[in-house]
């Protein structure tokens, strides 16, 4: 099989089948198509895909690199790459993976960023519930900090989805993977208030969207990401203020107080037990820092 018609099968599967979002369908397609034009430059013909070896995709990555690519961008592009081989041996289109062992760079682990409890409240105590648009912002951040949720996924809410009798919510995460999440009575109280002046800011009584912009339609990302910066701003110190730090938030205030880690990871909708270990290193580090300032010996 020709390498741009394989390209073009894996983002489809990608697409329909795996149901990815459109960012990673179209952060895929972009290093794939770059691989692509790649080996046409350097051999002058297209590639079938079982010309291809480890030695035509290791020049790629090394180009990437000099050209001042950063490690993450190129992790990510390795990534899709070797998702891709993955799908052509899974589908016979090729008897060997030329991508298999082409290690991907390694990353420095960075500890997320998060609030400290005391800063969770004076956070909360910012808005206006009295109006319409303060009663939305408190309610997103009092869901972000209560469920863990990325932003993506509360602003993908509808109305429907928040259980009252039970205080929980249904949230559909990454690869179309629902999952049930108990919402706290701060984060309930919130939402419940808001809904209440929620009319004056839809347009159209059927939207269905839980949080509405001014325009009555649902909120998008960069207006719920501009809400929680501005929030941030007076609160904290934390050099990252986005609505992600409200999640980390949510992960690291278990962790101290005691909440298993596989708890939090279904939490927080990881698929495996290593992405949630991240915020452990957080807990760990934190409590060096107080022995640190508090033992004599230290």
């Amino acid at each position: 099989m020709e390498l741009k018609k394989a390209i073009q099968a894996f983002l489809e599967y990608c697409e329909i089948e795996r149901r990815y979002s459109p960012h990673t369908i179209v952060s895929y397609s972009l290093a794939l198509n770059q691989l692509y034009d790649f080996l046409s430059r350097e051999n002058g013909e297209i590639h079938l895909l079982d010309d291809i070896e480890p030695d035509d995709i290791r020049p790629f990555i090394g180009s990437l690199n000099k050209s001042g690519v950063k490690k993450r961008t190129l992790k990510l592009k390795m990534s899709a790459i070797k998702s891709f081989f993955k799908f052509c041996l899974k589908k016979d289109y090729i008897k060997h993976n030329p991508a298999s062992l082409i290690p991907s760079p390694k990353l420095e682990k960075r500890l997320p960023s998060f609030l400290l409890q005391n800063e969770i409240t004076d956070l909360m105590n910012i808005f206006d519930s009295n109006d319409p648009v303060g009663a939305r912002n408190l309610a997103l951040c009092e869901l972000l900090y209560s469920s863990g949720l990325r932003i993506s996924e509360a602003l993908q809410l509808d109305l429907d989805d928040i259980n009252n009798s039970q205080k929980t919510i249904r949230v559909m995460g990454k690869g179309r993977k629902e999952r049930v999440i108990p919402l706290g009575s701060k984060a309930l109280a919130a939402i419940n208030l808001y809904k209440k002046c929620r009319k004056e800011l839809a347009k159209e009584s059927n939207e269905k969207a839980l949080f509405l912009s001014k325009r009555g339609k649902r909120m998008g990302a960069v207006e719920a990401y501009r809400i929680v910066k501005k929030a941030m701003q007076s609160v904290t110190e934390s050099p990252q203020k986005s609505p992600h730090v409200l999640r980390h938030s949510f992960a690291t205030h278990l962790l101290d107080n005691g909440a298993d880690i596989q708890s939090v990871s279904e939490m927080l909708g990881h698929e495996s037990l290593s992405s949630t270990q991240i915020y452990t290193h957080v807990s760990v580090e934190r409590l060096k820092s107080a022995y640190k300032k508090a033992h004599p010996k230290a």
